[in-house]
């Protein structure tokens, strides 16, 4: 048995923001993939994943029974499956900000949820946002309080536009250019990153007023402008905009940045050879970085793996 490829995702703008309401984009990020499967001898690192699958049913009956009206599942067969050693079977590395947990609860809705709303047909705002409900619920089970985008993106394979907490649109990005000489990229920091922990440290600064008015005069303010830059294709406006918000991301969410990278975060806005940015939640993972000119940034950074994710 194997299920269908569930893909990992990129959240190119909008990490912590859009809790409070900023905008987002979401891309989906082909190069680590996920599916459930069954074997005949199943591995140490399938064992421990039927074991997280086993506890993740028990919350899911629970969900159904609080809030039947929002997802069913064929519960039967699930647990049927659950039992004879199902598992994930994923190359998407945890804790790194791809979202791993959110291709998972992607597969299970897909093969279990009655009633699923599916990719073919017309998805209006109302069912997009019906979607992200529901993977919002079931996604609580892996970090404490989810977004539903992770899987949101994983389920439909398309880049999604967040608006706002109530506004989201499947969207489309501009062609990557091969000529150009700019990427997106990744580096892999090397520690896996806790999600948890990490939004903790956010809702607690909340509480501050001076973060809170940072958080909508700088951090949010860049956010949405480099989400407008991107969709447009205006390079030279998205790189002003991504560095003012490594500014403010090293100036302001220190904890979420390993201490290792803070004197690589200072160097790039210093030289402007590339700008980084969080990628998830931060703490670890991956740290998501945007370069005029990929070269020069890799010339920069050479004592880190890059990868590249988006030319421009």
């Amino acid at each position: 048995m194997k299920g269908p490829l569930f893909y990992s995702k990129i959240l190119l703008f909008g990490e912590y923001g859009i809790i409070q309401d900023s905008k987002g984009l979401s891309i989906p990020y082909n190069f680590y993939n996920g599916a459930l499967k069954k074997d005949e001898n199943p591995s140490e690192s399938a064992i421990k994943s039927n074991e997280s699958l086993k506890r993740f049913v028990v919350y899911l009956e629970q969900l159904q029974t609080e809030q039947p009206e929002l997802v069913t599942f064929n519960l039967e067969v699930l647990k049927q499956d659950v039992n004879s050693g199902m598992y994930f079977d994923s190359s998407i590395p945890q804790g790194y900000g791809v979202g791993s947990s959110g291709a998972l609860v992607a597969a299970i809705y897909d093969k279990y949820a009655n009633d699923k709303i599916t990719v073919l047909e017309n998805l209006t705002r109302e069912k997009l946002l019906q979607l992200k409900t529901i993977f919002s619920q079931m996604e609580s089970f892996f970090h404490g309080k989810s977004s539903g985008l992770d899987p949101l993106n994983s389920y439909l394979s398309i880049p999604i536009l967040i608006n706002s907490k109530d506004n989201i649109e499947a969207t489309g990005i501009p062609t990557q250019s091969t000529q150009g000489k700019g990427a997106v990229f990744l580096i892999d920091s090397g520690i896996v990153g806790e999600t948890a922990p990490m939004v903790s440290i956010f809702m607690e600064n909340l509480k501050d007023n001076g973060f809170r008015t940072m958080l909508k005069s700088q951090f949010i303010k860049y956010t949405d402008a480099c989400v407008e830059n991107f969709l447009h294709g205006d390079v030279k406006s998205l790189l002003e905009n991504t560095k003012q918000l490594s500014k403010v991301v090293l100036n302001n969410f220190k904890p979420m940045i390993p201490e290792q990278f803070h004197q690589v975060w200072q160097k790039g806005i210093d030289t402007n050879d590339y700008y980084l940015k969080l990628c998830g939640s931060g703490g670890g993972g991956y740290i998501l970085g945007f370069t005029q000119d990929l070269d020069k940034a890799k010339a920069s950074l050479k004592d880190y793996k890059l990868e590249v994710v988006y030319n421009f």
